[in-house]
């Protein structure tokens, strides 16, 4: 982590007192905001733990939750234990919509007011408020930093119940690969993949944002490529539980992954550049993964459309704000 050193700390590094009045001297208002899709399970304790953080220091204006196409009651649970809920569908509804952790997320710019914003993901079992304070000390106390990534143990609980720190697949899989191959320099991030994260309002009004899960590869690298590595920080926020995804999902990760980098690299992709004001469109033939899946006693090829939209930096849309 030496191109990170000094830019590298730990939660316990910033007290919740110590930031509240940092926050108060600088006038700063912060954003917290949970995209979730189907997580009734989870997300009410995950709401309801930030919403005491925040009545108990004053670090958090805004709790929002952005509901993405939720089939089960994840929108009333999370209203219910103290964040104000959108639909990602119903913001902007001119825009379009469109499924995915991106969309969500970059709706969220549309409906939040905070100058800094805080990314958690609603499917946490095991962490603590101390994941919101963590990511805002450094953007609190060095104005040269502009986005901050969590890091943690990995925990996964395997089929016989037994728990081990191997998460983390398509991290060690693609995006370390990605990024010691082609980003060197972005090498020193622990988990360029983390779902964890802050970045103050005006680094994410600027960015193209993919609507899937390649959003937190697409801002690590875009953020390092338009403002060097020295607007990166990241925090050891300890270990992390969340439920994890079959291979299959996982494989549809990765390939969003492979289609941000080569994006990034100069390379077109499936889909055409935006044009003014627009999304990138799909062409005529969407980016798909096949995949082998045994039904029946009999091996069945199926074929996985693997998002390729972008939405253009939000600064950019007419009437944004």
């Amino acid at each position: 982590m030496a191109q990170l050193g000094e830019r590298t700390s730990r939660w316990q590094d910033w007290p919740s007192r110590r930031l509240a009045a940092r926050k108060k001297e600088l006038g700063t208002t912060v954003s917290v905001v949970i995209p979730a899709r189907n997580e009734e399970a989870t997300v009410g304790e995950v709401v309801s733990r930030i919403a005491t953080l925040a009545a108990d220091t004053g670090l958090v204006d805004e709790l929002v939750v952005i509901d993405s196409d939720s089939t089960d009651n994840t929108a009333e649970a999370a209203a219910r234990a103290g964040a104000m809920v959108h639909r990602a569908r119903d913001v902007a509804p001119r825009l379009d919509a469109f499924p995915g952790k991106g969309e969500a997320l970059w709706k969220s710019l549309l409906v939040t007011k905070g100058d800094l914003l805080v990314f958690v993901d609603a499917d946490l079992t095991h962490w603590g408020p101390h994941f919101v304070t963590g990511l805002l000390g450094p953007l609190l106390f060095d104005e040269r930093v502009l986005l901050v990534k969590g890091f943690y143990e990995r925990l996964y609980r395997k089929g016989d119940g037994s728990v081990t720190a191997d998460g983390g697949r398509v991290t060690e899989l693609v995006a370390r690969p990605l990024l010691s191959l082609w980003w060197p320099e972005l090498t020193g991030i622990v988990q360029p993949l983390a779902g964890e994260w802050a970045a103050r309002r005006d680094l994410m009004e600027s960015l193209t944002i993919p609507v899937g899960y390649g959003i937190e590869l697409a801002v690590l690298l875009d953020t390092g490529k338009e403002h060097g590595v020295e607007a990166i920080a990241q925090v050891d926020l300890g270990s992390r539980g969340h439920k994890h995804q079959a291979s299959h999902d996982l494989a549809v990760m990765a390939a969003e992954l492979l289609l941000v980098a080569e994006r990034r690299r100069g390379a077109p992709g499936p889909v055409s550049g935006p044009g003014p004001g627009r999304d990138r469109q799909e062409a005529a033939d969407p980016a798909l993964l096949h995949q082998f899946v045994r039904m029946g006693g009999e091996l069945q090829q199926r074929a996985r459309a693997v998002p390729t939209h972008e939405r253009p930096p939000a600064r950019s849309v007419t009437g944004f704000r």
